[in-house]
């Protein structure tokens, strides 16, 4: 990839380290993750019919990844000098609204994300860091998926949409979130949560 490109890509790199920067990962850094299933009540352009994998970040805040929005442009379109890129045929998704010019990956194991990744769950792992994405988009493509911008609430923002029911919670799974089918993903959640709602 050019320099060029990457410089636009990860522009944002030192304005999010503070929420970004993880300590080193253990069995209890991934506690908090959640899947977050819209309500169909969510009337949103953006947010409406969405799975989002979340995770709990510094001072209360939240960040996470719609994972049912893949895009038209792929990987090889964005960096059509860049081989591994050009192999890739899944399309990127729409993570989210901030960060926009950035790439991120989300991949299985610790060892393919790079030593500076963000524990997400046990199983997944947040690339965000040139170098790791590079590496990723080369050699694990088949564990990963990528996504342009993310989502990222203020402290108590996500709380609060949470209690006034804009969302079902649900526990992250990994296979689930790096699905690459998710036509009628969102209906059967929102059937699996209304069904669970119904006998608690």
């Amino acid at each position: 990839m050019s320099k060029r490109n990457l410089a636009s890509l990860y522009a944002l790199v030192a304005s999010l380290a503070a929420l970004f920067t993880p300590a080193p990962a253990t069995a209890d850094s991934a506690d908090g993750a959640v899947l977050l299933v819209a309500q169909p009540e969510l009337a949103s352009p953006l947010y409406g019919s969405t799975i989002l994998l979340v995770k709990p970040v510094a001072g209360g805040a939240h960040m996470g990844f719609i994972i049912n929005k893949p895009t038209t442009v792929k990987l090889g379109e964005v960096f059509p000098e860049h081989e591994s890129s050009k192999k890739i045929a899944d399309p990127l998704f729409l993570g989210g609204p901030a960060g926009i010019d950035r790439i991120f990956a989300l991949v299985e194991g610790r060892n393919a994300a790079g030593d500076r990744a963000i524990q997400i769950t046990p199983d997944l792992f947040l690339a965000s860091e040139a170098k790791a994405v590079d590496r990723i988009i080369d050699a694990e493509a088949d564990h990963a998926r990528f996504f342009i911008g993310l989502v990222v609430w203020r402290p108590g923002e996500l709380d609060d949409e949470i209690e006034r029911g804009l969302w079902f919670v649900e526990q992250p799974d990994a296979k689930l979130v790096l699905n690459r089918k998710t036509d009628g993903l969102w209906e059967e959640l929102v059937r699996r949560s209304e069904a669970r709602a119904k006998t608690i």
